[in-house]
């Protein structure tokens, strides 16, 4: 497990129910903590003024990929398992990994037996492991729970801020600290119309910053709602986050 050390608390309970079912220990590495590269993960973003652009998301880049490369140069492995899902997104990162990672050694065994998401769902319900939090709360990945994921675009931040006000406001505060720190605009989200990028007001704030007011924010915004991988058909219960 490469750990951000933003994840929801329920991701660890997940992760020993893992290991009960394969009857192994989950070895975890990460670039937070003491002694790390990192405070955590708002480090990170204020220390390269950027949260999510076009090649990618920094936080992803040096709290997964970098810290998955080192341990590469300092371990022995058979191969690297990437658990990317049957669709053709997932086929096209598996394709960029094999091209551009090849000393990896990566499988895609998910892939490679047709499984999608909702699959991977059914079967760890039928081995009675409960499924993480965010999946009950309707969102489709459940990375960076703790402040939310920069790369999860304008239905997923708000859902976000539906389920989680107080968590998504701090993020909008975090938004307009590293755009004033930067002197432009840095924000999660993207207008991906052709008249916004031909006019560059592509970026997207959480929440309206004032120095920037013809800029649109995440309340003007039409966005696709994260398909749900469950059913609420007696299975899932009033999202657990919303009364804490």
């Amino acid at each position: 497990m490469i750990d951000t050390k933003n994840e929801d608390e329920d991701t660890y309970r997940f992760k020993k129910d893992c290991e009960r079912w394969y009857g192994k220990n989950i070895e975890t590495i990460s670039a937070i903590g003491d002694g790390k590269k990192y405070a955590n993960i708002e480090d990170v973003w204020y220390q390269y003024g950027s949260l999510d652009v076009a090649t990618g998301a920094i936080c992803s880049s040096e709290l997964k990929r970098q810290v998955r490369l080192d341990f590469q140069r300092k371990n022995k492995f058979t191969y690297q398992v990437f658990g990317f899902d049957f669709n053709k997104r997932e086929a096209n990162r598996a394709l960029n990994i094999k091209k551009n990672y090849p000393y990896s050694k990566p499988i895609f065994p998910l892939w490679m037996f047709g499984y999608t998401k909702k699959d991977c769902v059914k079967i760890i319900n039928n081995k009675g492991i409960e499924i993480p939090d965010a999946y009950k709360n309707g969102f489709s990945n459940n990375n960076c729970i703790k402040t939310g994921c920069v790369q999860g675009g304008i239905g997923y931040w708000q859902l976000y801020k539906r389920i989680f006000p107080k968590k998504f406001n701090n993020m909008a505060r975090r938004e307009h600290e590293i755009t004033d720190q930067e002197g432009k605009p840095v924000t999660v989200c993207k207008d991906q119309s052709n008249k916004a990028i031909e006019s560059g007001l592509f970026n997207v704030f959480l929440l309206p910053h004032p120095d920037y007011p013809t800029h649109k924010d995440l309340s003007s915004m039409k966005g696709r709602k994260p398909e749900s991988l469950v059913e609420c058909s007696g299975f899932c219960t009033e999202p657990i986050n919303n009364i804490k």
